[in-house]
């Protein structure tokens, strides 16, 4: 078991919990919408304490290079200004939030929060120092945020029980938390952690 303290320099990044990879969605992840009532703890935690809670989101153009319709391996999903692309309805989304898109040019990807955003300049202009992310999907968009904030200087602690993956493949997700692991992050479950700053 990992224990895990919260301070004043920790950060939450929901990832990508958003309409399209939900049961229903273009793109769904098996029981995506599973996320949202734990990762709701964890935000309702950080809200109360003050800290900083972000939220990322696919944010595509029509022609992104990740559909299969422009040579991609992916169904059209989480389209600029469509009900797909929207943050799932009962994820608690406080006033003081910030909300990061990626994935809005045509040619990125833009599997991690990291990538062609500002979301790295926002975290180090607050001082953070500890990032608690979670999100959907475990084996693509969160790893690679986790992998991505783990090469910038950040301590990174993995939401388990906030994660759900694909698993295009069998054992993807399995495979990413190994990965994400071995890179330095920590695994934890809601009970882990010790809220105090």
């Amino acid at each position: 078991m990992n224990r895990v303290i919260i301070t004043n320099n920790s950060a939450i990044i929901a990832v990508d919990i958003q309409n399209d990879f939900c049961p229903g969605g273009a793109l769904p992840v098996p029981d995506g919408d599973a996320v949202v009532y734990s990762m709701n703890l964890y935000i309702t935690k950080f809200s109360k304490m003050g800290l900083p809670v972000y939220f990322t989101r696919d944010w595509h153009p029509q022609n992104h290079i990740s559909f299969k319709t422009n040579g991609g391996i992916w169904p059209e999903h989480c389209v600029q200004e469509t009900y797909g692309a929207e943050l799932h309805k009962k994820l608690l989304i406080p006033s003081r939030a910030v909300i990061i898109s990626k994935g809005i040019s045509p040619d990125n990807d833009g599997y991690s929060g990291f990538e062609e955003t500002d979301l790295d300049k926002r975290l180090k202009a607050k001082n953070i120092r500890q990032l608690f992310i979670g999100g959907l999907a475990t084996d693509y968009c969160v790893k690679s945020t986790v992998l991505d904030a783990l090469h910038a200087g950040f301590d990174v602690v993995f939401l388990s029980d906030a994660s759900k993956g694909v698993d295009v493949n069998t054992g993807d997700s399995e495979q990413a938390i190994d990965e994400m692991l071995r890179e330095g992050a920590v695994k934890v479950v809601y009970g882990d952690i010790r809220w105090q700053h």
